[in-house]
């Protein structure tokens, strides 16, 4: 069975971009990516004391399961050489799974939908953008109704694509 399967990437370290697009071409041995949004330079929400981030929201299309997903982007974070040395620190490179269908899973190290992904405009801004129909499976909320209860929280969407 296909699924269709939201990821925030971002990335604060080394050439950002570059980063996001090795990613997003890395999970392609995951599925079909089927739609990316626009670049979006955000900044540091938890951690404040560090680079700004680029961040992007893909779409793929997958058989693999929410375990296998998460098992597929641990290995691309740790091909691309992200080290955990503090979390919520800088990075290279940090993918998280949003959103698989409408599932919820609640599992040992495996929450989807993202548990924090409804309070981050980082997130919500870009996924809104390539898909402003989602809805989160728990909250029953459109990316835009979710963004109406957040402030502060810069981004600004660049022009360029990623």
């Amino acid at each position: 069975m296909r699924e269709l399967a939201y990821f925030s990437l971002g990335s604060n370290l080394g050439d950002r971009a570059s980063n996001l697009r090795e990613a997003m071409g890395m999970l392609e041995k995951a599925g079909t990516v089927r739609q990316a949004s626009g670049l979006y330079e955000t900044q540091p929400v938890d951690v404040p004391d560090q680079p700004w981030f680029l961040n992007c929201v893909i779409a793929l299309e997958t058989e693999k399961t929410p375990r296998g997903l998460l098992q597929i982007i641990l290995s691309i974070e740790a091909e691309m050489g992200r080290v955990r040395m503090r979390e919520k620190g800088p990075r290279i490179i940090d993918i998280d799974l949003l959103l698989f269908g409408d599932w919820i899973v609640n599992e040992p190290g495996l929450r989807v939908p993202h548990p924090a992904m409804h309070g981050r405009r980082f997130v919500l801004e870009p996924l809104g953008e390539i898909a402003p129909q989602v809805r989160h499976p728990i909250l029953g909320k459109t990316p835009q109704e979710l963004l109406a209860g957040i402030e502060g929280q810069a981004v600004r969407r660049l022009e360029c694509a990623p």
